[in-house]
């Protein structure tokens, strides 16, 4: 989402709910597997014809429709491992609870190409999500991309790998991104549980 500079937080109006891409601020990370979220929070803003962003929430945040139902986008310009403060401030302005906010990110234990939306679920050593359990707590929905995982597990491979631009070719990336940006659309005009019968079973 384009941002716009702005004084305290953003006034989007009431949202129903709130959408939140995870990674990293800096034209050094964009397009790495670790802000895939930020992609998918810009596909959604396009699609639906969001209101530009601005500057809040320690963040980028913007209000529009999705499914019908009005949602605020957020995407954290801390850095990953700050998420939490971003997310909180959001829920906490915008008088939302965590069962209405639903959290994008990379996730290394699926293979490329893979989704999964869950209730809930452990952190799998993201540091993002780890976060957002610190100052949030463990009660949200996920979209959870598959990036795969290198060979190595020591950590600085690893983290490299995330922090990494992606591999695969150009259109696969999209076709993920566009993919996870249909399952936040379902999740949000169905409700999760139907949801995620539609978007675990074909991926």
């Amino acid at each position: 989402m384009a941002g716009r500079s702005s004084r305290g937080a953003p006034s989007g109006g009431s949202v129903e709910l709130l959408v939140v891409g995870l990674g990293n601020p800096g034209s050094e990370y964009a397009a790495t597997r670790h802000n895939a979220g930020y992609l998918v929070v810009d596909e959604l803003a396009r699609r639906h014809g969001f209101s530009r962003a601005r500057r809040g929430y320690s963040g980028r945040y913007a209000a529009g429709l999705i499914g019908g139902r009005p949602a605020g986008l957020l995407i954290p310009t801390t850095f990953m491992n700050d998420s939490g403060r971003s997310v909180a401030a959001a829920l906490r302005d915008l008088r939302l609870g965590q069962r209405e906010l639903l959290v994008v990110h990379d996730h290394i234990d699926l293979p490329f190409g893979r989704l999964r939306l869950t209730q809930g679920g452990g952190h799998g050593g993201h540091n993002g999500i780890r976060s957002i359990f610190e100052l949030v707590g463990r009660d949200f929905d996920h979209v959870r991309m598959g990036v795969g995982r290198p060979a190595s597990t020591d950590p600085d491979i690893v983290a490299g790998y995330v922090l990494g631009r992606f591999d695969e070719p150009r259109a696969e990336v999209d076709d993920l991104v566009r993919r996870a940006a249909d399952a936040v659309e379902l999740w949000a005009a169905e409700g999760v549980e139907a949801a995620m019968n539609e978007v675990n079973a074909g991926s």
